[in-house]
């Protein structure tokens, strides 16, 4: 005969714990982005938006207008090493951002969609979106 293990419902409970944790986890960097946020337009001509980089992007999603210039300003306020870079991978863009610094970002959308921006890692993540 051989030997059955069962599990006891403190086991059970610690895996539940777990993977509900994992699913949060999953969800907060890779769920969906709801809303946005349209960069003003300016009278140098292009559409602009300050984003504050503090445990992720705030605004995390941006829309802006094709054929016209963006110009993103981000600030880091926070010293996680995984926040010193943003990455606009569909613009060949890409900045490094020195904590309480504001650095721009320039490039023309010429056409509509969705386009994300990370940083170096891909653990923070945002979503421009050209109408």
């Amino acid at each position: 005969m051989t030997a059955v293990n069962v599990l006891d419902p403190v086991d059970v409970w610690v895996i539940l714990g777990g993977l509900a944790l994992i699913a949060g986890i999953a969800w907060f960097f890779w769920g969906p982005r709801k809303g946005g946020f349209r960069a003003a337009a300016t009278s140098s001509g292009y559409q602009e938006a300050m984003v504050l980089v503090k445990g992720g992007y705030t605004p995390d999603v941006i829309v802006v207008q094709h054929g016209r210039p963006v110009r993103l300003h981000f600030r880091r306020e926070e010293t996680a090493a995984c926040s010193e870079m943003v990455v606009f991978a569909d613009f060949a863009k890409s900045a490094k951002l020195p904590e309480g610094e504001t650095v721009a970002i320039e490039f023309l959308p010429e056409k509509s969609g969705e386009y994300e921006f990370t940083c170096q890692m891909g653990m923070l993540r945002g979503k421009l979106v050209v109408e």
